[in-house]
This record gives C-alpha cells, structure tokens and sequence, in this order.
C-alpha cells in the first residue's frame, strides 16, 4: 500500500459492496450497523469532548485521536438509527487505525462506490457524507497538531 492509497480495509470493503446486490447492500449495512463497537466505559459520559455531526438526523458523536501516526476514532451512534450507524460501522472498519494520509485519500464520494445512492434517500446521504468529512478533517487536524 502506498502512503496516499485509501486504507486496505476500506477497500476491502468497497469491493465487497460494489459486487453485490442492493439487496445484500442493505442488509450489509445492518451487518456493519451490529458490528459497530459500543464507546469505551471512559468515554460514556464525555460526549461534551466528543464533535457532534449536527448534519445527520440522529444525534452522532465523533472522537480521533492520533496514536502511534495513526488515527484511532470513537463514534457513538445510537442503534435506532441503523443507516447512519451501519456507515459509521463501515468508516470505523475502514479507517480506524489507518494513517491520517490515508484516511485523507479516501474519496469524497465512497457512498457512491459503496452502491449506496441505489438504496438510500439523498437526505440519509448528506449525514453520511457528513460524518466522512468530519472524520477527513480530524485526520487532517491532528496531522497539524503533532
């Protein structure tokens, strides 16, 4: 992999999304929605230090922090919403641990690599191209910072 190729396990996942069906899309996304880890016990009652994604329509919570060169985020969506966290479950599968110039190639529009514009409404779309920006822009930042 190069230093400025998107993340191998979001590409992994990108073609496996981009070889099925928007049946097995959907229920993908679920998988991802199930998959995605609760917060740490230490972070439950820290949302005041955690960025809300005020674009998506259920209340998401976003926390990188740079460890070792890499980025490590912490997402807190609530399992009512399983769209919106079954692509938090993608993004945090895809770039957690990744390198902030990595998570910075990955393109603007994954949802569309993901097939999800097939399946999902525009408004669902616009959160999820949300909490990707917002996950970019923390890479970025803490690349300044260190």
């Amino acid at each position: 992999m190069t230093e400025h190729a998107v993340p191998e396990a979001l590409q992994e996942i990108i073609e496996t999304f981009r070889d099925a069906s928007q049946e097995d899309r959907l229920d993908m996304l679920l998988e991802y929605a199930m998959n995605l880890p609760d917060l740490p016990e230490e972070l439950h009652n820290a949302r005041d230090t955690m960025e809300q994604v005020h674009e998506c329509q259920s209340p998401v919570f976003l926390l990188a922090q740079l460890h070792e060169g890499k980025v490590r985020y912490y997402l807190d969506v609530p399992r009512e919403a399983p769209t919106v966290r079954g692509f938090a479950g993608i993004l945090h599968e895809g770039l957690n641990d990744a390198t902030p110039a990595a998570i910075l190639a990955t393109p603007n529009d994954l949802y569309q690599q993901l097939g999800l514009h097939q399946v999902l409404s525009p408004l669902r779309l616009r959160g999820l191209m949300a909490l990707l920006s917002r996950m970019k822009r923390n890479a970025r930042e803490l690349t300044k910072a260190a």
